[in-house]
């Protein structure tokens, strides 16, 4: 038998969650710099032990670099700090050259002088008031990262089609629709559209996107699983939660490589067998309160799968005059739960007693 985890009130967990989302950021950012430093520290370690001739034997291990201090001091080691520092600074400064960064209210266009700037390898533009990707973007083949997510963009020009192109963000936006384009983004590995409320449907051209292992559609008004996502054969994440199912298709198991699947907030009644035929699968999250028919197979702790059911709580609809003003408030409560729920799959990785039948959570969303 599963954990059960009862929430009356939402409002009284908040908090406590909020620091959750904090501290599980900040855990993440200290251990990629964590990573970054030591694997930089091995690296350099590695080239003061070749440069003083020192045999691989006595600082490889097993095929692990053994970076103690003794092995350099044996050989007469000359101090390295400042030389690290150096290289480290070299480094982000040499990496920063390729990246574009842009925030703020202030702006609503793309500045003019990035038409120029074609070498760039990464666009970050967040929580401006822009609306339109320019066409020039079909310059920019070198592209790999496209971070747009917290604007008011309203369409996706069909220069969006870039070869190179790895992650594509473009959450949180006003999005209506996708172009056709979209699927010449053949390198692309991870999609996200999220929080822009209206997408009902994506062109079946996003079958090409054979590369792509993360696809975010969560938070828009998809009546199903659309045909192109079921030919995504790399796909291991799907969020598609907080919208219109109302129920899924009888070959989901196509998905063979998919290890995460979140389904919560949609009205679904059933849940198909074909879910036991997916051997990667190893988190389904749905919501619980419509379900009447759950395969068997799913909910048996032999699968390996951890199934998890969130008890919705009706969300009162505040009725006002401003609808921009509702919208707004159903994107900052999208944008939140979202943080919630990042933070409560990280928290369940983390857990030493991991459930593996069941966890149910009552919830009461209401900001």
């Amino acid at each position: 038998m599963g954990h059960q985890v009862i929430i009356f009130d939402f409002s009284l967990i908040r908090g406590l969650w909020e620091t959750r989302v904090k501290k599980n950021k900040e855990r993440q950012r200290k251990e990629k710099e964590r990573l970054e430093k030591s694997s930089l520290e091995r690296w350099n370690f590695m080239v003061e032990c070749r440069k003083k001739g020192i045999p691989q034997s006595k600082y490889l291990k097993n095929g692990f670099v053994d970076a103690d201090e003794k092995i350099l001091d044996k050989y007469g080691k000359t101090p390295q700090l400042p030389k690290r520092r150096a290289l480290a600074d070299e480094i982000e400064k040499e990496r920063s050259k390729f990246i574009f960064q842009l925030s703020g209210e202030q702006w609503m266009e793309f500045p003019d002088s990035l038409k120029e700037q074609i070498h760039l390898k990464e666009w970050h533009v967040n929580n401006t008031l822009i609306q339109t990707i320019p066409a020039y973007i079909a310059l920019f083949q070198d592209l790999r990262v496209l971070e747009l997510s917290k604007n008011q963009i309203t369409h996706l020009p069909v220069e969006i089609g870039l070869k190179n192109l790895k992650v594509l963000n473009v959450s949180f936006n006003n999005l209506k629709s996708v172009p056709p384009e979209l699927g010449d983004c053949e390198n692309l590995e991870k999609l996200d559209l999220s929080g822009n409320l209206e997408i009902t449907e994506l062109p079946f051209e996003l079958s090409n996107l054979k590369q792509v292992t993360v696809v975010d559609v969560s938070a828009n008004k998809f009546p199903s699983i659309p045909i192109c996502v079921l030919r995504m054969s790399n796909l291991q994440w799907l969020d598609i939660s907080s919208n219109n199912l109302k129920d899924l298709p009888q070959d989901i198991d196509r998905l063979d490589q998919l290890q995460t699947l979140l389904l919560q907030k949609n009205k679904l009644t059933y849940l198909p067998r074909a879910l036991v035929n997916m051997p990667k699968l190893s988190l389904l999250v749905v919501s619980g309160d419509d379900l009447v028919e759950i395969p068997t197979a799913v909910c048996e702790s032999t699968t390996g799968l951890k199934f998890i059911s969130l008890k919705d709580s009706p969300v009162e609809t505040i009725v006002g005059e401003d609808t921009e003003e509702i919208i707004e408030s159903e994107r900052e409560r999208e944008q939140f739960e979202k943080e919630f729920m990042k933070a409560y799959i990280e928290d369940l990785k983390a857990r030493d007693s991991a459930p593996s039948y069941t966890t149910k959570v009552l919830l009461s969303l209401q900001l």
